[in-house]
């Protein structure tokens, strides 16, 4: 492998995962934007990405050629054709091959490219967009210098963490899946917000720094959320009234069984 900082890195497919990892390298800059390729059926949606001096093509072979990183970043339905089609141009000695697509195992992939060669498996969110993703990643035994190479990509779009690949699904329902959950409370918040008297840019301000306050809290103190909560529920205060009614209404358990429905899915 190259340099870290020479690496040249192509993104098949992308659509909504792909683009937020896209524009998370062209955020951080860690790796050069004119090193990056981004593929995608429809490449005129992505000519806002030019003047950053992103690659963009529709030839998925030629962003694999250029690159020694290929992220596949496309739908369950069409990565088996995907993996056929660049398989004869994948290098063992150069290439790392990283699927962020849901429900394809590495064994499946090995299967299809045929290959002995380094091959991950990578669960990050929307967030990557801003830098502040979680991913998760698994591999088929890579040796140190690609796992540090894939955590080096990831980490620069938030944080990364090594897992057995038989959590990888539970991996997507929390950390990707999670987002339309957190975003949904967050949602909530601010209608309860605009109801008790603030506009709906004043209380969508609060709320979001809120959110992002207590996720700092929890990152910096590595306490249980119910060690915080205490803190702010007096006796006979407003907190803990708040917090009754909602359990009542069945707030924990229907996240829970949300979560559990969601990885059910997934698991079908």
């Amino acid at each position: 492998m190259t340099e870290m900082t020479d690496h040249k890195v192509s993104i098949i497919g992308c659509g909504n995962i792909g683009l937020s990892l896209l524009k998370g390298l062209i955020r951080n800059n860690a790796i050069p934007a004119k090193n990056i390729t981004a593929t995608r059926r429809n490449i005129q949606e992505l000519n806002n990405l030019k003047e950053y001096g992103v690659r963009l093509t529709t030839d998925n072979v030629s962003a694999v050629e250029g690159s020694d990183l290929i992220i596949v970043a496309v739908k369950p339905y069409n990565i088996i054709n995907i993996l056929k089609s660049i398989k004869e141009h994948l290098d063992p000695e150069r290439h790392i091959l990283i699927s962020v697509t849901t429900g394809i195992t590495l064994s499946q992939i090995q299967d299809v490219i045929q290959i002995s060669m380094p091959v991950f498996r990578a669960m990050p969110n929307i967030s990557a967009s801003v830098g502040k993703a979680v991913t998760c990643i698994c591999h088929n035994g890579a040796d140190e210098q690609d796992i540090e190479s894939v955590k080096y990509l990831f980490d620069n779009m938030g944080t990364t963490m090594s897992i057995d690949e038989e959590l990888m699904e539970s991996a997507t329902i929390l950390g990707s899946c999670g987002i339309a959950y957190v975003l949904r409370f967050i949602r909530a918040m601010i209608q309860g917000g605009i109801q008790i008297g603030f506009d709906a840019k004043t209380a969508s301000a609060i709320v979001n720094q809120t959110v992002k306050g207590a996720a700092e809290l929890l990152i910096d103190s590595n306490e249980h959320p119910e060690y915080e909560i205490d803190k702010v529920t007096t006796p006979k205060g407003c907190t803990i009234v708040g917090l009754n009614e909602m359990e009542h209404n069945g707030f924990s358990s229907s996240l829970i069984k949300g979560i559990i429905a969601s990885y059910e899915k997934i698991e079908k």
